[in-house]
């Protein structure tokens, strides 16, 4: 998992566009991450791509994920004004649960939002990291290009 460490923090160091093609690559030497892996809270970022989605994120004061089990997540924790953690249940229509789901021809752990027809998929970096991708209907995908992002454990 080194080369993966070593690779991921070079990836989030990055200022420049990062083309898809390389978070592609660097997706497929990942192990799939596991259902039971998920749980916890993890703090949230994304990889500069220039997908349409890139700063909404941050607009919105997203801090996290929160997975309190395979069927009770909280898919957008933001900050309020004073930096208190919440569930962002509007802009998420809801909270999500998670499922193990078929991605790119591997099974992996994958959270799926109860209102909307969005799959958040997901690879381990390491015991504390993984790199995320963003699937779903056309709100989600860019011209067929997905958003990518991460989490690490809190």
């Amino acid at each position: 998992m080194t080369d993966a460490r070593t690779t991921f923090d070079a990836l989030r160091a990055r200022t420049d566009t990062i083309a898809d093609a390389e978070l592609d690559a660097f997706w497929a030497t990942l192990p799939p991450a596991t259902l039971e892996q998920m749980i916890g809270e993890w703090r949230g970022g994304e990889f500069v791509t220039g997908h349409k989605m890139n700063g909404l994120l941050e607009k919105a004061r997203w801090y996290g994920k929160t997975f309190k089990s395979i069927t009770d997540v909280q898919p957008l924790v933001c900050l309020d004004d004073d930096g208190n953690k919440f569930s962002n249940v509007k802009l998420g229509k809801g909270e999500a649960s998670l499922w193990t789901e078929e991605f790119r021809g591997e099974m992996v752990a994958t959270m799926v939002y109860d209102g909307q027809p969005t799959h958040d998929h997901f690879k381990r970096v390491d015991d504390d990291t993984v790199l995320g991708i963003m699937n779903g209907k056309a709100g989600v995908l860019d011209n067929g290009r997905y958003f990518y992002f991460f989490l690490e454990r809190d």
